[in-house]
């Protein structure tokens, strides 16, 4: 019977979207086996259960893959109905949180990555629109707050729950209190969770390897 319920993930430490797979599993108390990639080296189970993207994470349930981080965090909530739910009951509510989520998504995060692939001017200009896109988030989100752990938190507590690192490595604030205090007080409200902390990269090991990251950042813009 264990079999038939066999869960695996397979992603990469430093990646904010498998850190939001690995809170929601553990959120509903799903049992999983995590399979660590080699990006530089993928594996050939991760291309196989994702031949289009060949990207983490991926979701294995019973032998089938569920790729991409949003539409696995809706596949667990709607696969295993006991525990916590992630996404609200109300189809209304429901839509509402969609958007945000994939506004987080196609619009926050993008912008975040301009900063990692700029310096100078370039880069204050990408914090600028980082900060906005932030402050949007919180004036459309009020009701985020407390330790909550729906797919808003688990998305901005993954994306922002190590800005410190992020902020270290790039010399620019991301999470700003006086910008947006409500988000910068959600962020550091949930950090403080257990369930937060057991998917949490060591500081200094994510600085080493946010370091790496810029810097090839940097050389892919002058080539």
């Amino acid at each position: 019977m264990a079999e038939e319920n066999k869960v695996i993930l397979h992603g990469t430490w430093g990646s904010l979207f498998v850190k939001r797979v690995e809170l929601a599993l553990k959120i509903k108390g799903i049992p999983y086996e995590y399979v660590e990639e080699d990006l530089s080296n993928k594996s050939p189970q991760l291309l196989k259960y994702n031949p289009v993207l060949k990207k983490v994470p991926v979701l294995v349930h019973n032998g089938k893959p569920v790729s991409e981080s949003l539409v696995i965090l809706e596949y667990i909530d709607e696969t295993w109905k006991t525990g916590p739910r992630i996404l609200p009951e109300d189809p209304y509510e429901r839509a509402i949180v969609r958007f945000w989520a994939n506004y987080i998504d196609q619009h926050l995060i993008a912008s975040t990555a301009k900063l990692w692939k700029s310096s100078g001017e370039e880069q204050e200009k990408a914090q600028e629109e980082v900060l906005e896109k932030i402050r949007i988030v919180e004036e459309g989100n009020p009701e985020i707050h407390g330790n909550e752990l729906g797919i808003l938190q688990i998305l901005l507590v993954t994306t922002f729950g190590s800005h410190k690192a992020y902020e270290e490595v790039l010399g620019v604030k991301i999470l700003v209190p006086e910008n947006t205090p409500l988000l910068y007080s959600c962020v550091t409200s949930l950090n403080e969770l257990t369930l937060v902390k057991q998917i949490c990269s060591p500081h200094d090991m994510l600085v080493s390897k946010l370091k790496i990251y810029r810097q090839n950042a940097l050389k892919s813009t002058t080539r």
